[in-house]
């Protein structure tokens, strides 16, 4: 059981990332995946997610700015984020929708920190 994200960073708002997500098979092949995102002190929240044959919905907060991929090839998964703004810094997350369990426990892997300077 394995998911990884990358591509985080420093970003002056209105800029751009991509994040990538290496998931293994087991999680990834025929789910629906998601991003999600979490700051302190508040709830980790799903903000994009995309069905194994590439149907993708947004949280309200991301819509038109932020676009999901997936490479079922290669088992992963993309967020393309444009636009980005003060309020979008946190730390993100790649996970089946929902999110996968192992032995009763919440897994969420290794996300990647996004910071949007104003």
């Amino acid at each position: 059981v394995q998911l990884q994200a990358s591509g985080g960073g420093l970003v002056q708002a209105g800029g751009s990332l991509r994040l990538s997500c290496g998931a293994s098979g087991s999680i990834f092949r025929g789910k629906i995946m998601g991003w999600y995102r979490q700051t302190p002190g508040k709830q980790r929240e799903l903000v994009a997610r995309i069905s194994n044959g590439g149907s993708t919905d947004y949280a309200d907060s991301v819509k038109g700015r932020f676009t999901i991929a997936r490479d079922n090839a290669k088992n992963t998964v993309y967020l393309q984020m444009n636009s980005l703004k003060p309020d979008d810094t946190a730390d993100y997350y790649c996970n089946s929708v929902p999110n996968v369990r192992v032995n009763g426990i919440d897994y969420w892997g290794k996300g990647t920190q996004v910071t949007v300077s104003s």
